[in-house]
């Protein structure tokens, strides 16, 4: 089976943190973003990172974008780019794009343009989703790829007051922890301070296959 191909649009803290989370489930990356310090960021991580205006569809097509499975419009705060970039996506054959909003408004608006999924953390807090890949102790969880997706879920009891370092999820949980969030609320704070004990009023936000959802669902890990 041949690796899926994920274009990641504006390499805010966000996108960037997908970005390389991403590449770290070994699939090939396209990352894009007009500021070439944020792009340098990722280069050596993802397959292909390009400076560019993520606006522009013959850019756009030129990088491949076009092939991609699926496309993560990151640039929530800039509801004209997000616009842009959906449309883009769509006229060149792209079938998922995710794109992240900052209100109602903008959600609605690109959802009306051709978005797959709107992720708008603010709306989403503490709700269960219905989708057939949720499980019951998982919040949101949204498509990335096939095999792969990006799920928010309160903190477990047993992960307060402990740090990364300590908890070890990647080996542990084989879960990418790429981000937190104070519950009711829509900032995402990311990167993460590896040494910094996790609070009780909080949101976890991270990148994991559906093996891993199996697995620890069963064991009722989150607890």
């Amino acid at each position: 089976m041949r690796k899926k191909i994920i274009g990641v649009l504006g390499l805010g803290i966000f996108g960037r943190n997908v970005a390389k989370e991403l590449s770290k489930f070994d699939q090939d990356v396209i990352a894009i973003d007009i500021n070439e310090n944020l792009v340098q960021n990722v280069s050596d991580v993802v397959k292909k990172a390009a400076v560019g205006d993520i606006t522009d569809i013959d850019f756009l097509k030129a990088l491949g974008i076009g092939q991609c499975d699926t496309v993560v419009v990151a640039t929530g705060n800039n509801l004209e780019s997000s616009v842009l970039a959906v449309m883009h996506c769509k006229k060149l054959g792209v079938k998922n794009i995710i794109a992240k909003a900052k209100t109602k408004t903008y959600e609605e608006v690109l959802y009306g343009i051709g978005a797959s999924k709107v992720i708008m953390p603010e709306r989403d807090s503490g709700k269960r989703v219905a989708s057939n890949m949720l499980r019951h102790h998982i919040d949101n969880i949204v498509r990335l790829e096939e095999k792969l997706a990006m799920v928010e879920f309160s903190i477990p009891d047993s992960w307060v007051g402990k740090n990364l370092i300590q908890l070890d999820v990647r080996n542990k949980f084989e879960i990418n922890i790429i981000g937190i969030r104070k519950k009711n609320l829509s900032v995402i704070d990311t990167p993460i301070d590896p040494n910094k004990p996790f609070e009780a009023d909080i949101e976890i936000i991270a990148i994991a296959s559906d093996d891993t959802f199996e697995k620890f669902d069963y064991l009722g890990y989150l607890k």
